[in-house]
């Protein structure tokens, strides 16, 4: 049997549970969050010597714990950002194509995952390549019940690239759609 592992051992920050990154920190994985996003090119780069996927990988893994801390933080901005301008999302409400496609959408889940009193975590995640698997939970802070989870792959080109292909399967326990009043908590595109 294999042993099982921290997937966290090797990267910034923590985000299998909640309580385990500073405030501080926090922060910090924001403003990686929008440099890594400033270095996105309009055109999706080729995998080549310039740009290995080894090099890939570890702007993946560089990313991972901004993506995560967007999601707690309801930064819809940034997660719209991290998306590559062709985005190809299969999921069962879609598919969808492009990055305006999905917003309407997407933006219920983020507003129903990242809701105050809801912790998501993301137990395990996993890398190979641009590559990137993970599963997901929301756990509500006082109950401890968990009130959606999901596994997602996303493919990603690097901090170049963004996430072109996304697929994902999520279930939903308590709501499906989110409250108006949760939907202004998420922060919108400029």
């Amino acid at each position: 049997m294999n042993k099982r592992v921290n997937y966290y051992q090797y990267l910034a920050a923590d985000y299998s549970k909640p309580g385990l990154v500073s405030d501080e920190l926090r922060q910090e994985m924001i403003e990686l969050a929008e440099k890594f996003i400033s270095l996105k090119k309009d055109v999706l780069p080729t995998i080549n010597s310039d740009y290995p996927l080894e090099q890939i990988e570890q702007e993946n893994k560089e990313w991972w714990p901004t993506h995560c801390e967007a999601l707690r933080q309801g930064r819809g901005d940034i997660l719209t950002d991290e998306y590559y301008q062709d985005l190809v999302y299969l999921c069962q409400d879609g598919p969808y194509r492009g990055i305006e496609m999905q917003k309407e959408r997407e933006q219920h889940w983020w507003a129903l995952i990242a809701q105050p009193g809801v912790t998501m975590c993301w137990p395990i995640v996993m890398f190979h390549g641009e590559v990137t698997y993970f599963e997901w939970k929301c756990v509500d802070d006082e109950t401890n019940e968990t009130i959606a989870k999901g596994n997602v792959t996303w493919m990603r080109r690097g901090h170049r690239g963004g996430c072109y292909l996304k697929t994902e399967q999520l279930t939903f326990y308590r709501d499906v759609f989110a409250d108006e009043k949760l939907l202004k908590l998420i922060t919108t595109a400029a």
